[in-house]
């Protein structure tokens, strides 16, 4: 063996004796915070629900979900795409502080709080000062309630991941795709079952996919995957108070210039 030679392969045995510490600490050094009773622990302040890497979703915000992921159209279904008609109440809602709904509202750009005890999880969403509570005993949905734009939330454990499930919605838009393209107003029906998969991915990031369920749409259910990022440094000036029609610049949907 040359001298050259010798000193190559010193030197890349020397890198993968580093690098097999290197990777066995960092997955070492991940604990998932847990409560007193054992579950994970979600307590916090967080950055709102962001595309993955590469996704079509944008990474800035995931107002919008990525059309690779739909499940076939079902034929002679519900429509899902409605032309926008020039009705705000219709095309906009949101510009009478009509409620963004679910999921919508839970891919908003804006700051979110998880406050979670044993018995519940309640989440706590700047955008139209949106709240979740949701319990985590597995319960039965309630019955004769009507259909709200959030909708009926349950969650149970499946280890360390929490499933909630979420029926009973009104017939509302999905999502905002229609800032991208006027002709694809999304609106999913009120067959609607969305269920959220939330577990941690490392001591700052959260896995969360949502599978929507719309027999009335969709002839299979369809998931997408997103991050959501704590940022602890956000507790200290909290989540803001959103009250609509005091930054209204489109009441009724007339747009003023400032």
């Amino acid at each position: 063996m040359t001298t050259r030679a010798a000193l190559i392969f010193a030197a890349l045995a020397l890198l993968a004796s580093s690098g097999a510490p290197k990777r066995a600490v960092a997955q070492a050094s991940f604990e998932v915070p847990r409560m007193a009773g054992g579950k994970p622990d979600f307590n916090g302040v967080y950055e709102w629900p962001r595309g993955l890497p590469g996704a079509a979703t944008c990474r800035c915000s995931a107002t919008i979900f990525d059309r690779k992921n739909f499940a076939p159209l079902l034929d002679g279904g519900e429509p899902f795409l409605e032309p926008r008609t020039g009705d705000p109440r219709h095309d906009e809602p949101r510009a009478f502080c009509m409620p963004a709904g679910f999921p919508s509202g839970m891919l908003s750009a804006n700051a979110m709080q998880f406050a979670q005890t044993r018995d519940y999880l309640i989440i706590l969403h700047e955008f139209q000062g949106m709240k979740r509570i949701i319990p985590l005993d597995g319960r039965p949905h309630r019955k004769g309630i009507e259909p709200s734009f959030y909708g009926d939330s349950v969650g149970h454990w499946e280890g360390d991941t929490l499933v909630v499930v979420t029926k009973n919605l009104k017939r509302w838009s999905l999502d905002d795709y229609y800032y991208t393209d006027p002709k694809e107003y999304r609106m999913h029906s009120d067959a609607l079952t969305v269920t959220e998969r939330i577990s941690f991915k490392s001591r700052t990031q959260i896995r969360y996919v949502m599978t929507l369920d719309d027999p009335k749409v969709f002839k299979q259910p369809w998931s997408q995957e997103f991050e959501i990022t704590a940022r602890p440094e956000w507790s200290e000036l909290g989540l803001l108070e959103y009250v609509c029609e005091e930054n209204n610049r489109c009441p009724g949907g007339v747009c003023k210039a400032n």
